[in-house]
């Protein structure tokens, strides 16, 4: 992300914030933060986890009716959290409306058209067709970074619960018993539009 805009002493919103779990490298050099989570339970652990940091704000809200002015945020940053490829026009609405002239959006999904995660992507979520998706971001005007990284577990018991989580059983037996070792590599697509 910091290779195409900076948050530094900007005004930054994290869309689908869950947990707060980013927010607060956000907030260590942005000038303020507001998370949006739509999830009542999530929001609270969020506003917990910032609950000293003066610059951070957590708000109940959707990414299709964001609870912000128009042109009020410097960067929008949104991690696999609603912006999944078509069907999510009337968010990416509220980005337009939100993010000011000369800001930046990024959002940050799977990438299921390579590494060994994006197969097990593929597999658990055949609904998902990875050349639409591409095509929906192209066509609106982001431009796509590819990033690969890795899941590492200590245990194998560690990564078998995350594969659950992510996976309906028959997908993680699956793809488990196919699986050695405690780590997998991960491919994932950062799309970022400027305004």
């Amino acid at each position: 992300m910091r290779s195409v805009a900076s948050w530094d002493g900007r005004a930054v919103l994290d869309v689908g914030c869950g947990t707060g779990f980013h927010l607060p490298w956000l907030a260590a050099t942005a000038s303020s933060v507001v998370g949006v989570e739509p999830h009542g339970d999530l929001a609270a652990l969020a506003r917990r986890r910032t609950r000293r940091l003066t610059n951070v704000t957590v708000l109940d809200g959707t990414a299709q009716a964001l609870p912000l002015p128009d042109a009020s945020v410097d960067v929008a940053h949104a991690r696999w959290a609603y912006f999944f490829g078509p069907g999510c026009e009337p968010g990416l609405a509220e980005l337009d409306r939100v993010v000011r002239r000369g800001g930046t959006a990024y959002v940050i999904d799977n990438d299921p058209t390579r590494s060994t995660f994006g197969g097990w992507f593929r597999q658990g979520y055949p609904e998902v067709d990875p050349g639409a998706v591409e095509r929906f971001w192209s066509t609106r005007g982001w431009t796509r970074i590819p990033v690969d990284m890795r899941w590492s577990f200590t245990s194998r018991a560690d990564l078998e619960s995350v594969v659950r989580i992510e996976f309906a059983a028959a997908v993680a037996d699956a793809v488990l018993a196919e699986h050695d070792g405690t780590e997998v590599d991960y491919a994932v697509n950062v799309w970022w539009r400027s305004y």
